[in-house]
């Protein structure tokens, strides 16, 4: 949907090994279409419902403050805050071979 806000992101590391963001969306707010280039760890900071907007339709997920998930790169998505409050996450995506 255009003219959505966008998320804020803050890279706090990025090495040779990982880059951690950590994101923070006001309700609405979107992360814009993107592609994942790396596997990934999600730890939420705040509990909430996001959408993810992707090739395949839109789903929803509920995240849990302090309830890591992980995802394999190649995931290809645009995250909107579907909250009603602020959601804050830390991502951390992951350079090194396996």
């Amino acid at each position: 949907m255009a003219g959505r806000a966008q998320a804020v992101a803050t890279v706090q590391v990025d090495n040779e090994q990982v880059i951690v963001t950590e994101w923070r969306f006001a309700p609405g707010t979107e992360t814009g279409l993107h592609c994942h280039g790396y596997d990934y760890v999600v730890v939420p900071m705040t509990a909430g419902t996001l959408l993810l907007e992707t090739p395949e339709g839109d789903k929803y997920a509920t995240l849990v403050a302090g309830q890591a998930y992980f995802r394999s790169a190649g995931v290809k998505h645009n995250v909107v805050n579907a909250s009603e409050h602020e959601v804050v996450f830390v991502e951390t995506e992951i350079k090194t071979a396996r």
